[in-house]
């Protein structure tokens, strides 16, 4: 059974077309269900199918004269949603062409234009960037906000918890993720009031929802796996994101560095190149690509910008099954259980994230 199409914005990201399309081909070998509309130039789209003949027979082209680059800033590219390829993508799924939107470019600017015509669901504020990240137990971590909301309150952290936990059940084949708040300590008395508050309504809501909520947790334990969702606002969720790129990165240097220091070394590496292998492909941020704006009318995947093809394939797979588990509705299904009225409202957050001006 074939899937709605999935609209990909094929100029975002550093190398553009090549990758999406090469990225794309790679998930149509390993899916044949999966079906394209590929947006951009068409010249340049048709040059670059010429390579991938099974991709060609399941993808349409919509052309679109105009990209938007990675330094643009969010309000201006809005202004030009409607020639631009991203902006068109996105629109395919508002009007039904498409079931889902791919894209690798400018992360603010897709956060805009995607909030813009699709709008957040009924009962979310905000929508939130959500992504996984390795770990050592048997599921990757579900993390949000990764960027998109610089300023939140408990309302925002309450919702995101909700989405988040919807999320994991699908990603991961969990009945009951387990879902903490990122904080400087675990002692309940710890933190800023917003997440003590955000904290005492999770435990209310808890039972009332396929989710286990146990407080907090801090940064040094997101790689462990003992918990499958951790929630926090985009500022500190983006910096805990690199610090961790960053970290595996050194990482990896210092292997490297460390394997080619000394003849006997190198013997060592020999050795060991099981393990690092190993440890490369846990580390390949390209293994666990794809990121979603999770709580709008429809779903929109982020790519990162320096993605492969295999990771352009991963965000697709990715897609591809949030479409066939049907993400969007069981958001609103657990929001409708709960009721309005459970989520108390405790203040708007005063960030101008919500036009996608800081989204990182």
């Amino acid at each position: 059974m074939s899937l709605p199409r999935i609209a990909v914005d094929a100029m975002g990201g550093d190398e553009g077309v090549r990758v999406m399309v090469e990225g794309a081909a790679l998930a149509r070998r390993r899916h044949d269900r999966f079906k394209f509309l590929l947006v951009g130039d068409e010249a340049r789209i048709k040059q670059a199918l010429e390579n991938h003949p099974n991709l060609r027979g399941a993808s349409e082209i919509l052309h679109a004269p105009d990209t938007v680059s990675g330094e643009e800033k969010p309000t201006q590219a809005l202004r030009r949603a409607k020639t631009t390829s991203m902006g068109m993508a996105i629109n395919a799924v508002k009007q039904g062409h498409a079931g889902a939107a791919v894209s690798a470019g400018n992360t603010g600017a897709l956060m805009a234009m995607a909030k813009l015509a699709l709008r957040t669901m009924p009962g979310i504020d905000r929508p939130a960037l959500s992504g996984l990240l390795p770990t050592l137990g048997d599921n990757d971590l579900v993390m949000l906000d990764l960027g998109a909301n610089t300023d939140c309150d408990a309302r925002n952290l309450v919702q995101f918890a909700i989405m988040g936990a919807a999320y994991a059940r699908i990603v991961s084949n969990l009945q009951a993720p387990r879902v903490r708040l990122l904080n400087i300590g675990t002692e309940e008395s710890k933190g800023t009031d917003t997440l003590r508050d955000a904290a005492n309504q999770l435990k209310a809501l808890a039972d009332d929802l396929a989710m286990s909520f146990d407080g907090f947790t801090e940064a040094d334990k997101l790689s462990r796996g003992d918990f499958d969702v951790v929630v926090t606002d985009g500022f500190s969720g983006n910096i805990a994101l690199k610090s961790m790129e960053g970290a595996a990165r050194f990482v990896a240097d210092l292997l490297r560095r460390s394997f080619s220091s000394s003849l006997r070394s190198k013997f060592g590496f020999l050795i060991s190149r099981p393990a690092t292998e190993l440890l490369k492909h846990h580390l390949d941020p390209n293994n666990h690509n794809g990121a979603v704006f999770l709580g709008l009318n429809g779903i929109v995947v982020k790519s990162h910008g320096s993605a492969s093809a295999v990771g352009v394939a991963n965000a697709v797979a990715v897609t591809a099954r949030l479409l066939e588990e049907n993400l969007t509705e069981r958001i609103q299904a657990d929001l409708a259980r709960l009721g309005a009225e459970a989520i108390r409202s405790n203040g708007r957050g005063k960030s101008a994230a919500m036009n996608g001006e800081n989204a990182a």
